[in-house]
């Protein structure tokens, strides 16, 4: 019998026994950098700690809910006593209505909204209300951009412009992947040649203003603004999937940052306060397709769901109230730029991107501006760093193609901490060659 070196291991070899993969998400099982996950007992503030004791600067914060660190005060108050008065009730709350002033407080573009409970299912959301409105059914999305697991979505671009897509899992039929076209981030001759094939025929075209799936990458403004123009013309609706930038790189998200106004916006993560809650929001004209008023369905026994409603009320109040977004972006350019140097000055091949509180380090010499720069990364290379960083108590997304994330808990003792822990991380790793 093989004696388990951690408790982290003994308890995944077991899980493994009953979950499948040992998991309930793909990336948590480490198969992208291989070694063992970490099995988390507890967090607070920007600090994990392991079932084995050991503590981690957290720059994963749960995919990026956490934008106010792990168990906030006052999300924790909001929570005790949403729980004292009842987990649930499939019935209408004061909770919800709150939440929905205060996102559409944030979002100009949003006049109805329709709580769901994760990001998969504000997409799905969107894309049939798109179908509904518009009488069409093919939609758009581009390379590297990740908008849950929903059927349509799990596409991959097929083999000419006028060709549209092809499935990326087992599962989702021909038929269905068929409906879907996928165009390249960021390349906005690709996209206006279709729109100029296909575009009468294109229910929506949904897009990641700013991605944040395939790592952090940026968009070129002028192509938001290109899709904005295009889609009015051939009036198909332009869904922005903000359900990892919303309340994330700033009040509002990129449609207060780029000044573009989608027809239908998804959210999720931080809007949930650390709890699992989704939304699809949007034009009235448009939103109010959805039953119980039009004859598009959508339902759900855990929609607006009163902890979580709670949860994502407390965590945008206080964004809204103490304004962090400032300062979260000094500290992450501070780290950004420190990691810059130590890249530079020991040789270690690396492109950095960074908004706002968000940044990815791309084991590549190439800048990254779309999936098919992405993938030129050094994956293997992206594995000894991160292993590297997990034994210097940094926690990194366990992928190269994820993206890391500061919280209001981060403060500068831990930037620094975690400068000197990449400094030898990279030394370990480049001892290594």
């Amino acid at each position: 019998m093989r004696v388990m070196s951690s408790k982290s291991e003994e308890i995944f070899e077991r899980s493994k026994e009953h979950l499948v993969g040992g998991v309930n998400s793909p990336v948590r099982a480490f198969g992208a950098v291989g070694g063992t996950p970490r099995v988390i007992e507890r967090a607070k503030g920007c600090m994990l700690t392991d079932v084995d004791g050991k503590n981690y600067i957290d720059y994963v914060l749960s995919w990026g809910p956490l934008v106010l660190g792990h168990a906030h005060p006052a999300v924790l108050k909001a929570v005790r006593e949403a729980v004292d008065r009842g987990t649930t009730f499939g019935a209408p709350t004061k909770e919800e209505l709150a939440l929905a002033e205060l996102i559409k407080s944030a979002h100009p573009s949003i006049e109805r909204i329709r709580f769901v409970s994760s990001g998969t299912e504000a997409a799905m959301t969107a894309l049939r209300l798109a179908r509904g409105v518009t009488g069409r059914k093919y939609i758009v999305k581009f390379s590297g951009c990740y908008h849950g697991h929903t059927d349509s979505l799990l596409v991959s671009a097929g083999s000419g412009l006028a060709t549209f897509g092809a499935a990326s899992s087992a599962g989702v039929p021909n038929e269905v992947a068929n409906l879907t076209c996928v165009v390249p981030y960021n390349d906005p001759k690709r996209f206006q040649e279709l729109m100029k094939h296909d575009g009468n025929r294109i229910a929506a075209v949904i897009v990641e203003p700013v991605a944040g799936n395939m790592g952090l990458v940026l968009p070129d403004k002028q192509f938001l603004v290109m899709l904005r123009a295009e889609t009015v013309r051939y009036k198909a609706l332009l869904i922005f999937d903000e359900v990892i930038s919303g309340f994330r790189i700033g009040w509002g998200g990129a449609e207060n940052l780029f000044s573009i106004k989608p027809d239908l916006a998804c959210l999720g993560k931080i809007i949930g306060g650390g709890f699992p809650a989704g939304a699809v929001g949007g034009k009235a004209e448009y939103m109010e397709h959805l039953s119980p008023v039009g004859n598009v369905y959508q339902a759900g026994t855990l929609s607006g769901n009163p902890v979580a409603m709670a949860a994502g009320r407390a965590t945008l109040e206080w964004l809204k109230k103490e304004n962090p977004y400032p300062l979260l972006e000094e500290m992450t350019k501070e780290l950004v730029s420190e990691i810059r140097r130590i890249t530079a000055e020991s040789g270690f091949l690396a492109m950095i991107n960074q908004i706002a509180s968000m940044f990815t380090v791309f084991c590549t010499t190439t800048p990254v501006k779309n999936f098919q720069d992405a993938q030129k990364s050094d994956t293997g290379r992206y594995a000894e760093l991160f292993h590297a960083l997990l034994e210097e108590g940094i926690y990194f997304p366990p992928s190269q193609f994820e993206t890391c994330f500061l919280s209001t808990a981060h403060a500068k003792q831990d930037i620094k901490a975690t400068a000197r822990a990449f400094e030898h991380a990279v030394e370990n790793v480049l001892q290594k060659k």
